[in-house]
């Protein structure tokens, strides 16, 4: 991952030309959500804990249920896929995530704006070849989830008092995709995000966060 700026001073971005009109009454296809949970430890290394992710991934499919209501459109799951298929999807999914990253850190931090972004055009893509997942799915429109939470441990919070260091990561973006030309067409980032993903709570406020002002539904961010 990335090394993130201290901040960002933008969370959320939409394509030009992009309207809310042009999806209503389209299904949107969910690709499962990247949950990584695990803890920093006293070194300042990430240590994956599988009972965490898996209880939060739990957690986040339940609550993406509960959005719905908010939605003006369905949200379908990805449907099972093996083979060149499945390698396909995933092979996107990472793309997603780069892509988002790089967004967040070249674009809403406007400090870090590369020479071609100054003016902050949100023109960015996954590359037209996406079209090949649109067939397999028979969806116009992707829905891409992605967090990554590191939670400190004993040893790492006294170290981090004795001599400082890097905070824990609470990472999130969430954007929604054309999937016959790759344009992204709106994201939300953010590299501090709140909720604790463990608990159905904090992952109520975490997904508030990822899907607040979602085009056409009434999300709004839990603070």
């Amino acid at each position: 991952m990335a090394t993130q700026p201290a901040f960002a001073q933008e969370k959320s971005g939409v394509r030009p030309g992009f309207e809310e009109a042009s999806i209503q009454g389209e299904k949107i296809l969910l690709f499962r959500p990247s949950v990584k949970v695990g803890e920093k430890s006293m070194a300042g290394m990430f240590e994956p804990r599988a009972e965490w992710t898996e209880e939060a991934r739990k957690l986040m499919d339940a609550e993406l249920v509960n959005a719905q209501s908010r939605m003006s459109n369905e949200l379908v799951q990805m449907p099972e896929l093996y083979g060149e298929q499945a390698e396909l999807v995933a092979e996107y999914e990472a793309l997603f995530n780069s892509v988002a990253n790089s967004i967040m850190v070249h674009q809403f931090f406007v400090g870090n704006r590369l020479p071609t972004r100054k003016r902050g055009a949100f023109d960015w893509t996954l590359g037209d070849e996406i079209a090949r997942l649109a067939e397999v799915s028979d969806a116009k429109y992707g829905l891409f989830i992605y967090t990554e939470d590191h939670y400190a441990s004993a040893g790492n919070k006294i170290m981090r008092m004795l001599v400082g260091g890097v905070p824990p990561v609470h990472i999130g973006y969430a954007g929604l995709v054309d999937l016959r030309t790759g344009n992204v067409l709106w994201l939300n980032a953010d590299p501090q995000m709140g909720g604790d993903v463990r608990e159905a709570d904090g992952m109520q406020k975490r997904v508030s966060q990822l899907l607040a002002d979602f085009p056409g539904s009434t999300i709004t961010e839990e603070k």
